[in-house]
């Protein structure tokens, strides 16, 4: 088997972010951001309150009810890890909700 990007196993990437977005992430904007995470390969987190849920799944996104202010810690693992984490933080600090 061959991987065209390889990459090393194993590898995580983990950010602390500021939910900046004038209403938080309410249902709209948790779609957008859903789509921000769903371009990517890599498995992406984000944990807030004891909870860790798929940053790719509207239904987890959701059961977080992540206000404008709260803090997360964001995860990525896998060969596009770093422009996952940075395309999700623009979009967590944009002051304009989608």
């Amino acid at each position: 088997m061959v991987f065209a990007n390889k990459e090393e196993k194993g590898v995580m990437v983990t950010k602390k972010m500021t939910i900046e977005l004038k209403t938080g992430l309410e249902a709209r904007p948790v779609a957008v951001f859903v789509q921000v995470a769903s371009q990517f390969d890599s498995s992406i987190y984000v944990e807030y309150d004891n909870k860790k849920v798929n940053a790719k799944s509207i239904m987890g996104m959701m059961t977080l009810g992540l206000a404008s202010g709260e803090n997360v810690t964001v995860s990525a693992e896998g060969a596009d890890e770093i422009a996952a984490i940075e395309s999700i933080e623009k979009y967590l600090s944009s002051k304009v909700s989608a």
